[in-house]
């Protein structure tokens, strides 16, 4: 049976290079970073080096780069930290940001004394900025946490107009960018973001490793005690092969960055032109299908079919081999709708199926071409 991959948003293909870099640290460095003989000091020289290369990539300093277990676990030490330890009592978020933001700050208002505003989002899924203006208006200890890229419809955050809007109201601000760095330049000297979110697995490296990155002398203190690992603020022995695989990664992806952008925007195009022609009725949710608004590695779709067909859709491109999602990877198991989607789509269009297709490097228009193909089949018959 053919098979075909079409859910890079939720996780990506290891390049072989990441690999073949992970299996070499496993067979050679299998020291513990914090132990003072010769294999530990390999070890530990590794980490520091890799930590300083992943933060050239978005020119920030190797002190403020933290290893940690994902983005999840990034956001969460950036979040209750900052409420903990900093003193922030007022998080302006969004509805439509990953959970891993959402249900932090749901958990954070059971436990703290902590105001939360919510931007206003139009009907593509964009933020509002002159009410995120209003927002910041509060003069609070506020922080602002606002997601890059959306990982369901693809639109992108203004990273430096929010940068500057939190700077000139004594705001900081926090994004998750799990599914824009390793995807776009980020340059932390010029836009002033204090926090920073990232996962290896959304640029071709593992799984089960990312960083935060935090702005020196933010103040932030640790999530998990315990030894002094990761400059005192991420205890417990480092992944160092996994550690390896996310600058591997991350090397690869921003060395050849221009001309993987261009193939994939290519992928990108020729999916929503080919969809179109053979679907007319089909709609794009937010910006998805705007090659400048939303960002060049997904389209996410609502597709013409009722609501009786709609629950089996995904079922039926699984049976031909064509991996997609109903929206992020986290609710693709869940029976609720996206959150997302809620915030933007009709009732009527809310009883559609909505899916996500997101590409990679590794795709082809000789996938695209089958898996529109066996779209048209499903909704015709």
């Amino acid at each position: 049976m053919k098979t075909v991959y079409f859910d890079n948003a939720a996780t990506t293909q290891m390049r072989e290079e990441v690999i073949t870099s992970m299996v070499e640290v496993m067979q050679n460095n299998f020291g513990n970073p914090s132990s003072s003989h010769g294999f530990g000091r390999s070890s530990k020289s590794l980490v520091e080096s890799c930590r300083k290369e992943i933060a050239s990539y978005i020119n920030a300093t190797a002190g403020e780069i933290i290893f940690t277990s994902g983005g999840t676990e990034a956001d969460n030490l950036i979040l209750r930290s900052a409420v903990r330890d900093l003193g922030v009592n007022h998080i302006i978020t969004s509805k439509i940001e990953h959970h891993a933001v959402l249900h932090t700050i749901e958990q954070l208002e059971k436990e703290h004394d902590l105001k939360v505003s919510f931007v206003d989002v139009d009907s593509n899924g964009n933020i509002e900025y002159t009410h995120l203006e209003t927002l910041l208006e509060f003069k609070a200890n506020t922080l602002v946490s606002l997601m890059h890229v959306n990982n369901e419809i693809g639109n992108i955050l203004d990273l430096k107009q929010v940068a500057h809007l939190c700077k000139e109201n004594g705001a900081l601000f926090h994004t998750d960018a799990v599914q824009g760095v390793g995807h776009y330049n980020i340059d932390l000297q010029d836009i002033p973001i204090d926090f920073l979110a990232a996962a290896a697995h959304k640029f071709h490296g593992p799984k089960g490793v990312g960083f935060a990155f935090i702005r020196k002398n933010t103040g932030l203190k640790p999530l998990i005690f315990g030894g002094e690992q990761e400059r005192g603020l991420r205890a417990g022995t480092e992944s160092v092969h996994n550690i390896v695989g996310s600058k591997t990664a991350l090397k690869y992806a921003y060395d050849n960055l221009e001309a993987e952008v261009e193939n994939v925007k290519g992928l990108k195009e020729y999916f929503v032109k080919e969809i179109k022609k053979a679907i007319p009725e089909i709609k794009f949710n937010g910006l998805s299908d705007d090659l400048e608004k939303s960002t060049y590695t997904l389209v996410s779709v609502c597709l013409p079919v009722h609501p009786d067909k709609a629950t089996m859709l995904l079922f039926q491109l699984d049976l031909k081999g064509i991996a997609c999602s109903k929206g992020s990877a986290c609710q693709s198991g869940s029976s609720k709708g996206s959150h997302v989607l809620a915030e933007i789509l009709s009732d009527e269009d809310m009883q559609k199926p909505s899916i996500r297709f997101s590409f990679s490097i590794y795709n082809t228009k000789e996938e695209i071409n089958y898996v529109v193909g066996v779209l048209k089949e499903l909704i015709d018959s």
